[in-house]
């Protein structure tokens, strides 16, 4: 099993730990370098773990925890008017991004009013493209028990609400936060950043508990040797947009568009099978980008097994 850390160092001798790295069977996730510092994800086999953290203490940097590393979690308002996009929708945004997530933040076409709110078919499904939501709701109790639960009710993937009144539960989500409703300034203070870091524990609980289930019958291939791969395509070298491949939990975002990209995916060769045997390559929502989902065990199983029948 792999674990995903940070390395947070110089830049000096930085090329001894990508050799390391990928000497014990790791990969490496993400660079990010700011003049003569520089952070590095990296996903290395659990039982290796020692040998990074001696390699890192030689190098003068440290390790931290990056939890929600290799996720990319949706931050949902109801809608992007100063009504309710206010500085939390951004705040939850950046507070996860130092767990490790990639965060992304919507709002909804219609979401004004507590009668009139509501989602699209077009909008659940791109939601649900992400491995997490959080629903950012406002101040008032009434309304989001009664109607705003209308917003998630069929999203398939794991919901975290987060809201000002008090309210110990809600269906159809695996946690709700209070205490954070619409707020006119940064959340800066400490009990504040306490409802940040609260947040944030209650997402890494929903994706533990995501791993745990995708454990029961693992992913044929690990999303991080996949990008390794993907990464090696000079239209994704050649794209100019931010983290141009993205880890999910079951598989990758490709930010290049579908249509350029979708044989040069299928024919990678992953341990002697193409990916387009191992996964299933997909348009994505968002625009300019495509969706590879890994299969199962399970899956592709059934899926060589009806392939040899036929």
């Amino acid at each position: 099993m792999y674990e995903v850390l940070m390395f947070d160092g110089g830049v000096y001798r930085i090329n001894e730990l990508y050799e390391l790295v990928e000497d014990i069977g790791g990969f490496v996730i993400q660079k990010t370098q700011l003049q003569v510092a520089i952070t590095v994800t990296i996903a290395i086999p659990s039982e290796d773990r020692p040998i990074i953290e001696s390699k890192t203490k030689e190098l003068g940097g440290k390790l931290v925890e990056v939890p929600l590393a290799g996720t990319e979690i949706a931050v949902v308002a109801p809608t992007l008017g100063r009504h309710h996009m206010p500085h939390p929708v951004c705040d939850i945004a950046e507070h996860l991004r130092r767990y490790g997530a990639i965060t992304v933040v919507m709002g909804l076409a219609r979401g004004k009013g507590r009668e009139t709110a509501q989602i699209t078919a077009d909008e659940m499904a791109f939601i649900e493209e992400y491995d997490a939501a959080i629903f950012v709701l406002g101040n008032f109790a009434d309304c989001i028990m009664k109607e705003k639960v209308r917003l998630f009710e069929d999203i398939e993937v794991p919901v975290i609400v987060v809201c000002g009144p008090n309210i110990s539960s809600l269906p159809n989500c695996e946690a709700v936060v209070c205490g954070v409703g619409r707020k006119a300034e940064r959340m800066r203070h400490a009990d504040e950043i306490a409802k940040l870091e609260e947040t944030a524990l209650a997402v890494e609980a929903a994706i533990f508990k995501r791993r745990n289930i995708i454990d029961e019958d693992p992913l044929c291939v690990h999303p991080a040797e996949v990008k390794q791969r993907v990464d090696e395509l000079e239209s994704v070298r050649q794209s100019l947009r931010p983290s141009p491949v993205v880890l999910h939990l079951d598989g990758l975002r490709v930010k290049v568009p579908y249509d350029q990209c979708k044989d040069m995916l299928r024919d990678i060769d992953i341990f002697g099978r193409k990916l387009g045997d191992l996964t299933t390559i997909a348009p994505s929502r968002l625009g300019g980008s495509t969706m590879i989902r890994i299969l199962t065990t399970a899956q592709l199983q059934t899926r060589d097994n009806a392939q040899s029948s036929s």
